[in-house]
């Protein structure tokens, strides 16, 4: 009599796979909607800002930087009554910065920036607030607006890496210095280029 590989080992491998892709989309968190601005100071407490708008309602800024990477905007209208609630730091608000926009327009859009840097040099002040990461191995993702003059002259994103012990990819050691790509991570300091 042939004999058979039992399939219960192969079942197990394909429910623990499962639970595994299930459980993180369980750690996704909902977003709480809010449909009165009394709700609204009940949970989340004072806003960071509140801007007037022209046609008489307000929006409220809950900002969470330096440390966070969201900012909520949510417009009340006259009566109480939320009528819009938004992240101003996901995608599709960030990609509305354009060029030729004041630092109060930039402002206004985004909420309350992170840090500024000025260089001399380029004549640039450049405003950046923590986003979103866009890879897991990453300490945390900036998206910057590089002003002149007071005005949006382009956009980009700096990336921060951790300065300590481990590498990108498979590494062997503990070593300090995460740039060197894929490989090794030795725990000296590299030459300066050229080698």
């Amino acid at each position: 009599m042939p004999r058979t590989r039992p399939a219960a080992p192969l079942a197990w491998i394909a429910l623990l796979a499962l639970l595994a892709l299930l459980s993180g989309c369980a750690s996704l968190g909902t977003v709480r909607t809010f449909a009165l601005e009394s709700e609204l100071r009940a949970a989340r407490g004072e806003p960071t800002r509140i801007w007037t708008n022209p046609d008489g309602s307000r929006t409220f800024e809950y900002a969470t930087q330096p440390n966070g990477d969201q900012c909520w905007m949510y417009t009340i209208g006259a009566d109480g009554r939320i009528v819009e609630q938004h992240d101003a730091l996901a995608p599709a608000n960030l990609a509305r910065v354009s060029t030729g926009m004041t630092i109060a327009e930039v402002e206004r859009l985004l909420g309350q920036h992170l840090s500024i840097q000025r260089f001399v040099h380029s004549g640039e002040e450049v405003w950046d607030w923590n986003i979103v990461n866009e890879w897991p191995d990453l300490v945390a993702t900036r998206f910057n607006v590089h002003f002149v003059d007071g005005k949006v002259v382009r956009t980009s994103r700096s990336h921060i890496y951790p300065r300590e012990s481990w590498v990108f990819g498979i590494g062997i050691g503990g070593g300090r210095h995460p740039w060197w790509g894929l490989g090794w991570s030795w725990p000296i300091r590299p030459r300066p280029y050229p080698w």
